[in-house]
C-alpha cells in the first residue's frame, strides 16, 4: 500500500488499469470529525482483492473497512458509503443502516476520529458482439450505444458507429479480442449461420444468442457437432434471442434481445454477490 500520491500518478495508474479491464474501485474521504489522518478530498484506488493500487486513507481500522467495501463494490457494481465511527457513536447511525447503500464500521483507533468515505466501483466496459450485416444487426448496433457497452461489429453495415470493425469472420477470429464481459449475438440471418456460430462458440462470453427461431437453430444442431462443437456448448445459445415481448420489427427484436442481455448481466451480478454475501 502506498502513501497518498500525486494527481497526475494516480490518474495514470487509473488509466492503466481501465485499458488493461482491471476493475478498481475509487475511494474518496468525503467528510471527517475530530482527529483523522486523512482529510477530505484524498483517495485511494483499490483492486478487487482489497490490495491498495495507490493511495492511503489512514490506519488499520480505515484500511479494512476499505477493503472491504472495495470488493463488495467490485462484485455488485454499485457504490457505497463507508461511515467509519467510534463504538459509542455507531449506536447512533441505526437509522443510516437501514440504507443498503451504507456500511458502519468501527474505528477502534486511540485517535477516536470518524470518516465518511465514499467507494466506487470502476468496472470494464462490457463488450457487445453483433455478427451479422442486416437489419437487425444495423438495429441492435443503434440501440446499444445508449447502454454503455463497447461495441464491435463483424459485418458490413454502412455508417455504422462501432469502437472495432471487422469485415468477415476470418479477420475478426483472427484479432487479438480481450477477455472480457462479453455479449455475442449471431444476427447473419441465413448468410453464413454455421460459421459465425462456430465461431462465437470458441470465444468466451456471458451471452450467445442467434436470431431466428428455434426450428432454424436446431436444424444447425447436427452440422455443429460435426465441426467439433459439443452438446454443452451448443445447449447455452439462447435461441430465439431476446425477451418475449411479441416483436416483429427489426427494432423491436432488437429491443427484445437489449433487454434480454440486460437482464442476464444485472442477474449474474446479483447472484454473485448473494453467493459472496
Amino acid at each position: 500500500m502506498t502513501r497518498q500520491s500525486d494527481t497526475y500518478t494516480a490518474h495514470a495508474i487509473a488509466d492503466k488499469l481501465r485499458a488493461e479491464g482491471t476493475p478498481f474501485a475509487v475511494a474518496t474521504v468525503v467528510r471527517t470529525l475530530a482527529s483523522t489522518a486523512a482529510k477530505p478530498g484524498m483517495k485511494a484506488l483499490v483492486l478487487g482483492n482489497g490490495d491498495f493500487a495507490d493511495g492511503w486513507l489512514g490506519g488499520g481500522c480505515v484500511t479494512a473497512a476499505v477493503k472491504k467495501a472495495a470488493i463488495m463494490a467490485i462484485k455488485t457494481g454499485e457504490a457505497t458509503l463507508v461511515c467509519l465511527r467510534p463504538e459509542e457513536l455507531l449506536a447512533d447511525m441505526k437509522d443510516a443502516a437501514k440504507d443498503e447503500m451504507v456500511q458502519l464500521a468501527r474505528n477502534g483507533c486511540p485517535s477516536k476520529g470518524s470518516m465518511d468515505i465514499f467507494v466506487e466501483p470502476v468496472m470494464p466496459q462490457p463488450e457487445l458482439l453483433i455478427c451479422g450485416s442486416g437489419p437487425v444487426a444495423s438495429a441492435l448496433l443503434r440501440i446499444a450505444a445508449s447502454f454503455g457497452f463497447s461495441l464491435v461489429l463483424c459485418g458490413e453495415i454502412e455508417h455504422a458507429i462501432a469502437d472495432r470493425q471487422y469485415a468477415s469472420l476470418g479477420e475478426m477470429c483472427s484479432a487479438s479480442l480481450p477477455a472480457v464481459d462479453r455479449y455475442i449475438v449471431i444476427a447473419t440471418q441465413g448468410k453464413g449461420d454455421v460459421a459465425a456460430l462456430q465461431a462465437a462458440l470458441k470465444m468466451a462470453a456471458s451471452y450467445t444468442a442467434f436470431v431466428g427461431s428455434r426450428r432454424k437453430f436446431a436444424s444447425y444442431e447436427d452440422k455443429l457437432t460435426a465441426a467439433g462443437v459439443s452438446v454443452a456448448q451448443i445447449a447455452t445459445v439462447r435461441s430465439p434471442a431476446g425477451v418475449h415481448i411479441n416483436a416483429v420489427t427489426p427494432e423491436e427484436i432488437a429491443l427484445s434481445i437489449m433487454a434480454e442481455i440486460i437482464q442476464t448481466r444485472r442477474t449474474a451480478r446479483q447472484q454473485h454477490a448473494a453467493d459472496d454475501a
